[in-house]
């Protein structure tokens, strides 16, 4: 290895044992209640025990203040794990919980981990494994040659992240996005290593500008690094890759319930005005009855871009407007940069200066640099009275009838050299002060945590909805996240599918992109093929800037008009399912949008496949992705799929050509899935659901499914009382019959389905009679080897009889 190490903006991978100090030898340790401290001749370490897979490590050197404080990413926990043993010999450490055993070399502090059977999931690289030099900390971890390597959040390229450097630093990228921009908007310091044997992850909880080199110059080893603080990670056990991702949600915190209603499509520019130009577009989508239930409000809605104002001119009553908008479904959402404009007459930036809420510098200056605004002061979201006052600013709003903040240009984002604040600003952080070197990384989480608050004691039993461009770990606990400044590429196209599966394994399930990209012209065939990406997207939102052409649905005329439209009522048809996908989410952190190798993990085609994905466990999206192409080739997973709009069947382990012309994008069905779908509707909460359509895709005979459902009223924290229904489908398909039953889990919510609809696709032999809770049922159809009909919602046992 080359004996110097050559640092380019800290981002250099080349390390060596000169140039960082490393552990030598333990000294002495101690154990007490769930953790061992380590004392080394020039530094510290202690391994802390959450769960019996689950521990933490911290290292300072003797220059550095050792402390156990996590940073605002970490979630209030009570776990503890201290039913350990502790052995010692001559060379060794082992450390034995219920199902791992944790093996340290004492002469250099190399750790191993081990499952119960002594198989090998982890360890340190062989030659140094922690070390630091002068600020930076590090750490060197060994990987396999068939690893893989998963999460780390918002970052370009694909599946596997194996083999690049990435940064972690929130930036306002407006440079094209391609397959090596980095860093992007948000920082997640989060990854997956994933082999079919034993997954495991890694978080390292550092804010200041940190590193992961995942063997970008083809050494046998990756490390991460950070430029400042202290080293702190912790590991997750798997061994399964949705265990892994759970485990970590269990530290940072997984999604709210989102309100419904945010589900469904949104509509955005930058920017829609005046007024006018508002009501004339909501009319267009409900006469055209094309779905939406959200509009953007960009910039230009402000006075002077001053945030918390509207523009008298262009908007001279928007409660009117946003009253008119409510009656239609549609609901209002207004940007919010954190820049308040230097103007002693402007109500925000007087309160902010006489309360001391701005980031200022040691001497005591404010912090003024240039945004949309001109010259604009910044708060200081690291106070808890700056957050408590920007939490109070949303009232105003929600008066006025907004439903959702989106806060744009958080990073921070500021016109300078820099692209954001000076590193030496301070910030307060409630008497732990520190330089914006620290905070950059938790601005936006903050400001985000404050705004979702302050929306929440505003409505009046509503759920918020909060949009950010900015975040850190733990950013889906207050906020949906969409990619930033794409542009209307095919490749941006393409980009969007790996990005949004890693950052769902990173726990940000309610993720999307700009549909038909943000920056430069788009056509119709690139809005109808991003639109049916965008279907099946956790968030759905159209949005392009103020140089653009317009991209709303019927912009490229008739032909493209009716397909975008399909694809957005069938958004509609799936948000039954997609609002059970979000119930799951908000459970157990498994996201909504999964990339194939989540739920196959035995086939090695799916580990790096990075242009299909999963919509849950049973449907399979196929987005087609370049120009002029009406054919896809997709690759099937073992066992039956059904292609959803012809039923025909294909059998997997293996790769197909389908058709997929611009009105087709294909959509695969697992065989022995049930999936519901309702009727279309023109925005959430139109009309009561009546009828819930369930599709029963049968595969060979002596099989079974199921599939639970969750309801609630889809707006209110009554379901946090209870009041929800879970409801199971379960059948069983043998030579001579199907049972089917319905099974009520939880019953405290009156919901709006009055019957079932039952589908019983690929049933080969003709019903003979069909028993429903011990009465015969004589309404049905049969044809197309497919069986249909409906019985009430209070049935529990249906007994269909087969020739």
């Amino acid at each position: 290895m080359d004996n110097s190490e050559t640092l380019l903006q800290g981002k250099s991978s080349r390390d060596d044992s000169i140039d960082y100090h490393k552990l030598s030898g333990i000294l002495n340790y101690k154990i007490e209640d769930n953790q061992i401290r380590f004392n080394f001749k020039n530094a510290s370490l202690v391994i802390r025990f959450l769960t019996a897979d689950i521990f933490r490590i911290i290292m300072a050197n003797s220059k550095q203040q050792f402390n156990y404080k996590s940073t605002e990413a970490v979630i209030d926990h009570n776990l503890s794990y201290n039913d350990f043993k502790f052995e010692e010999n001559n060379k060794e450490l082992i450390i034995k919980t219920e199902k791992l055993v944790i093996k340290i070399e004492k002469e250099k502090f190399f750790l191993q981990v081990f499952n119960k059977e002594g198989k090998l999931i982890h360890q340190d690289y062989s030659k140094y494994s922690l070390g630091w030099k002068k600020k930076k900390l590090r750490a060197w971890k060994s990987f396999k040659n068939n690893e893989r390597f998963y999460g780390l959040g918002e970052k370009t390229g694909w599946l596997d992240k194996k083999g690049r450097l990435y940064e972690m630093w929130n930036h306002d990228t407006f440079v094209p996005h391609v397959s090596d921009t980095d860093p992007l908007y948000q920082s997640i310091p989060f990854l997956i290593s994933f082999n079919q044997n034993n997954s495991y992850g890694i978080y390292f909880d550092n804010s200041y500008r940190t590193y992961f080199d995942l063997g970008s110059e083809g050494q046998p080893y990756y490390s991460f690094w950070a430029e400042g603080g202290v080293l702190d990670y912790y590991f997750f056990n798997g061994p399964s890759l949705k265990e892994v991702i759970s485990k970590y949600s269990k530290i940072t915190g997984t999604m709210p319930l989102a309100p419904k209603w945010s589900l469904g499509y949104h509509q955005s520019r930058y920017s829609y005005y005046p007024q006018a130009k508002v009501a004339e577009l909501v009319k267009k989508f409900r006469d055209k009855e094309i779905p939406c239930d959200a509009f953007h409000f960009d910039i230009h809605y402000m006075d002077q871009y001053k945030i918390y104002t509207w523009n008298e001119d262009r908007f001279p009553d928007p409660a009117a407007m946003i009253s008119k908008m409510g009656k239609e479904g549609i609901k209002a959402v207004t940007i919010i940069d954190p820049g308040i404009k230097k103007d002693p007459e402007y109500k925000l930036y007087q309160e902010g200066m006489e309360n001391d809420y701005f980031c200022k510098y040691l001497d005591g200056k404010v912090f003024i640099d240039k945004v949309w605004p001109g010259n604009c002061a910044f708060p200081d979201f690291t106070q808890a009275k700056v957050r408590n006052w920007w939490s109070g600013l949303q009232q105003d709003f929600v008066e006025l009838g907004v439903k959702g903040i989106w806060n744009d240009m958080n990073e921070p984002a500021v016109f300078n050299e820099e692209d954001t604040m000076d590193l030496a600003v301070m910030h307060q952080n409630d008497g732990d002060s520190g330089t914006h070197r620290r905070f950059h990384n938790l601005y936006g989480l903050l400001e985000d945590q404050a705004t979702y608050k302050g929306l929440k004691e505003s409505l009046d039993n509503e759920r918020p909805f909060v949009l950010t461009r900015a975040g850190f770990a733990g950013i889906q606990r207050y906020s949906a996240v969409w990619t930033g400044d794409n542009r209307s590429f095919w490749d941006n196209l393409k980009l969007a599918m790996p990005m949004l599966m890693n950052m769902g394994m990173s726990g940000i399930s309610f993720c999307g992109t700009d549909v038909g990209g943000f920056t430069g012209n788009s056509n119709g065939e690139l809005l109808c093929r991003w639109t049916q990406l965008g279907a099946f997207s956790p968030f759905f939102r159209n949005h392009c800037e103020v140089r653009a052409i317009s991209q709303e649905p019927w912009s490229f005329g008739k032909k493209y008009e009716k397909i975008i439209k399909k694809y957005i009522e069938l958004r509609y048809k799936f948000i039954t399912h997609l609002y059970n996908l979000f119930y799951q989410a908000s459970k157990t952190g498994i996201p909504v949008m999964r990339p194939l190798i989540m739920e196959f993990p035995e086939d090695e085609e799916c580990q790096n496949l990075s242009d299909q994905f999963m919509f849950g466990d049973s449907i399979m999206i196929a987005p087609v992705y370049q120009p002029d192409k009406d054919k896809r080739m997709i690759y099937l997973p073992e066992g039956k799929w059904f292609d959803f709009w012809t039923k025909e069947i294909y059998h997997g382990k293996k790769h197909i050509i389908i058709d997929a012309p611009l009105a087709t994008m294909p959509i695969l069905i697992k065989a022995g899935s049930i999936v519901p779908l309702n009727e279309k509707l023109n925005y959430i909460g139109e009309k009561e659901i009546e009828s819930l359509e369930l599709n029963i895709f049968l595969s060979e005979v002596n099989n079974s499914g199921s599939y639970e459902l969750y309801d609630d009223d889809g707006i209110s924290y009554d379901y946090q009382n209870g009041i929800y229904n879970i409801t199971k489908f379960d059948y069983k398909y043998t030579d001579n019959q199907i049972i089917f039953k319905i099974n009520s889990i939880q019953d405290n919510y009156q919901q709006e389905f009055k019957d079932y609809k039952l589908i019983f696709n690929n049933l080969t032999k003709e019903p003979l009679n069909i028993d429903v809770d011990n009465s015969k049922l004589t309404k049905f159809n049969y044809f197309n080897n497919s069986l249909e009909f409906k019985v009430p919602v209070t049935v529990n046992k249906i007994t269909i009889k087969l020739s």
